[in-house]
This record gives structure tokens, C-alpha cells and sequence, in this order.
């Protein structure tokens, strides 16, 4: 959906009215079409977090949805919309230079300070609980590539899963234990 702005305006306004009046396909419709826009925008001006992206395109159209009683019918649909992007973006920004300016990256860390010892069954027991609590996927990237030491090329060929998603749920299964930890 490479449109212009305004064919795309002039796509979308006519979708979004109608959405606004209780046609549920057109919202559907709009939504699908406000997606693929948000993406091609914020993927420029996402270059240094690009495994952030969907993520935020996600959290931009729930606000579209929780905020869709705000829009006001003078002003373009798609200034309205890139409007909650641009504030979502910045939220997103001012989290992660808080979060990054408290943690050290975790590439950084020397893989040999993570490895337990094999025959600490106390440790493998904890690890197991830990790793038990995490959705499936996060779990499989985790113990693929920090258990067993495989790489994320190999990892994606085996699970049938992008690298990209590969790094991503390696990231927030990690990140998400080590919250877990910080808390117990």
C-alpha cells in the first residue's frame, strides 16, 4: 500500500466514518489498512529498535481503538492517526532510554557466567521452574540457543521460525526471567 497521502486519506476516511457509525467491516478493513501504514511509518523512524516495531504497531492500534471516541470528523483520519503513533513512539523511546540506561545489555554478558553447573540438580531443578513458567515459544528460543548453544540461524531452521522472531523471543524470555528473579 504504497498510496499517496491523500488516496490514502481518501481510501481510508470514507472506511473510518463508516466505522465510526457501527459497520464492523470497515472498521476491520480500516484497521488492516491503518496497519500497514503504521508499519511503513514507523519502520524509518525505528531503525535501532526494528524488533520493537510490531509490537508498537500493536499498542498504536489499541489506542486507535480505545481513543476512536476522540476522533474528530474535520480533521484527516490519517493526521488523527499518526498523531497516537508519534506519541505511542516517544513513549516507547523515553521507557527504553530509562530501561537501558538501568541494565547492562545482556550481549554483553559472558556466556560462561551463565552456565550452572551440570551436576547442581538444585540449580537444574530451579531452571526447569523458571523456563516452566515462560510461554512456549520464549522457552524453545531459550533453551535452543542458551542451553543447548545453538545459533540463531540454526535455531530458525529447526522451529520454522524468522531469526528475527527467533532473537525476539529469546529477548523477552530473558528479559521476562530476569524479572522473575529480581522479584523472588
Amino acid at each position: 500500500m504504497s498510496a499517496a497521502p491523500d488516496e490514502f486519506e481518501n481510501a481510508l476516511r470514507p472506511l473510518w466514518l463508516r466505522a465510526q457509525a457501527g459497520d464492523e467491516a470497515a472498521y476491520r478493513e480500516a484497521l488492516q489498512r491503518m496497519a500497514t501504514r503504521l508499519r511503513q511509518h514507523l519502520r524509518r523512524r525505528m531503525v535501532s529498535l526494528p524488533d520493537e516495531l510490531e509490537d508498537l504497531v500493536q499498542e498504536t492500534l489499541l489506542a486507535l481503538h480505545l481513543q476512536r471516541g476522540s476522533y474528530d470528523p474535520q480533521v484527516p483520519v490519517t493526521a488523527w492517526m499518526l498523531a497516537i503513533a508519534r506519541h505511542k513512539l516517544i513513549d516507547l523511546w523515553r521507557r527504553r532510554g530509562r530501561q537501558d540506561a538501568l541494565h547492562d545489555p545482556i550481549d554483553d554478558v559472558d556466556g560462561a557466567q551463565l552456565v550452572a553447573a551440570t551436576h547442581d540438580e538444585g540449580a537444574q531443578r530451579d531452571l526447569g521452574q523458571l523456563l516452566a513458567d515462560l510461554p512456549a515459544a520464549q522457552r524453545e528460543a531459550i533453551v535452543l540457543t542458551k542451553i543447548e548453544g545453538l545459533s540463531v540461524a540454526e535455531v530458525s531452521v529447526r522451529t520454522g521460525a524468522s531469526e528475527s522472531a527467533i532473537k525476539v523471543q529469546v529477548h523477552r524470555g530473558l528479559k521476562r526471567l530476569a524479572d522473575r528473579v529480581r522479584r523472588s
